[in-house]
């Protein structure tokens, strides 16, 4: 039996959709690449703001009509889509077979079997689970890198976040688990790894009373084969010295992080519950920068946010302005039901939020710029992502740049180069680089 598998959302999202694959390839499933070859079609959904909601449901429907033509034996829904609305994809969309919430992914085996066999399927096990699978995963990614998810779930409870409904509360994987995980992943000839969360900086603390990332990066160092360790989603509020003095030493870790800091006026992140103010923002991006200094800080905002004023988003343009993130990306509110933002009065119409999103990427592109410019003559180690067709020059990534969220940049050079390889270049523009060292 031959199956598609389509994967939407983040990129813990794409973690589960490669458990279940290795689940379905140790079984003897055959995986495609096309809704024409597919007996069995599978939508890993996201429904985290609406146009993800709006993506998940078009491909749904998409995936639907091969089934009402007769050429597709089976459809499948899992992840946020199917956990938050289930009973009405039942209900309206009559072609599904199959729905699993966010934390029953173990159960795809039997959810096709079922399916095949003709028999509805529903299978929403506790949110606050945390699945224990044993069989490897499928990695999706190319092979050099691989996302690592390290723990579920979020207590934060932000006012216009729906994940903790959909995700549960905060539950750390065990570090023993990651460990076996991450040298499996390095014997496939994994080379990055990419840890990953609804918040990384404090894991461990629920199962070790304390914070444990430092602890985990240590261990997973150690690991032979693995040449990069990237962390992704670290709450600015938490993170703390012992963190900061292991990314500082340890080579492997780069020297970059992801902080979603969503906005900078205080009267915002308030209305928003984040934890931080303007003034601990301001502290801990200076702390990183003089204990790190050629760190790289990537950050995300939120425009158009209820009660958000002209003279707030001025604010918060001046701070971007000031603080020069390396990499930034802005998404306009969206009101997700369910969610104490959604109720609030003072609703910014769509245009305007559209028009501050604007204004905050073109300041951005400003600063990328200028901070190009200023490597200009420098030597980085790159990580070769393919070759460019029909010229003598490659696309990779720096420590500076994470898969799919970052940029890419261009390899002058007649060498042979694989992906997956590591080169030593010296920049000599905006997005060029010569190669000057030898494989790595």
């Amino acid at each position: 039996m031959n199956i598609l598998f389509i994967s939407l959302g983040c990129d813990k999202n794409l973690v589960d959709s490669e458990v279940m694959l290795g689940l379905l390839d140790k079984k003897g499933y055959q995986i495609v690449d096309s809704e024409e070859d597919a007996d069995i079609i599978v939508v890993n959904t996201c429904c985290f703001i609406h146009d993800a909601k709006e993506e998940s449901i078009q491909t749904i429907l998409e995936m639907a009509e091969y089934k009402k033509e007769g050429k597709l034996k089976a459809l499948i829904v899992t992840g946020c889509l199917a956990q938050r609305y289930q009973q009405e994809i039942i209900d309206e969309i009559p072609e599904v077979d199959a729905v699993l919430g966010t934390t029953s992914y173990d159960h795809i085996v039997e959810a096709v079997e079922e399916a095949l066999a003709g028999n509805g399927h529903v299978v929403l096990e506790d949110v606050d689970a945390l699945p224990d699978v044993k069989e490897k995963r499928l990695v999706t990614t190319g092979g050099h890198y691989a996302y690592m998810k390290i723990a579920e779930g979020c207590d934060k409870h932000c006012t216009y976040c729906i994940i903790p409904k959909l995700r549960g509360n905060y539950r750390s994987v065990p570090m023993e688990k990651l460990l076996a995980e991450a040298k499996d992943l390095a014997d496939q000839g994994v080379k990055e790894l990419i840890l990953v969360a609804q918040e990384t900086t404090v894991y461990g603390k629920d199962l070790y009373g304390e914070k444990s990332l430092h602890k985990l990066l240590r261990e997973l160092c150690k690991i032979s084969g693995i040449q990069w360790i990237r962390i992704l989603y670290c709450y600015p509020e938490e993170i703390y010295d012992e963190l900061i003095q292991t990314i500082k030493e340890e080579k492997k870790v780069c020297h970059y992080l992801d902080l979603p800091i969503q906005h900078a006026s205080d009267a915002v992140l308030k209305r928003m519950g984040r934890r931080t103010s303007k003034a601990q923002l301001v502290e801990i991006i200076e702390k990183l920068r003089k204990e790190i200094p050629d760190i790289s800080l990537r950050t995300t905002l939120i425009t158009g946010f209820p009660g958000e004023t002209q003279e707030q988003h001025e604010e918060l343009k001046d701070f971007v302005d000031e603080m020069e993130f390396d990499r930034l990306g802005v998404f306009t509110y969206s009101p997700e039901e369910d969610t104490p933002a959604a109720t609030m009065t003072e609703q910014i119409p769509e245009e305007v939020k559209e028009d501050r999103q604007a204004e905050l990427m073109e300041l951005q592109q400003e600063i990328a710029f200028d901070l190009a410019e200023d490597m200009v003559g420098r030597e980085v180690l790159v990580m070769i992502e393919g070759k460019v067709a029909d010229e003598n020059a490659y696309v990779g990534r720096t420590y500076k740049d994470a898969p799919n969220v970052d940029g890419l940049i261009f390899i002058n050079t007649d060498e042979e180069l694989m992906s997956g390889d590591f080169a030593r270049v010296r920049v000599t523009g905006a997005l060029e680089y010569d190669l000057i060292g030898e494989l790595i």
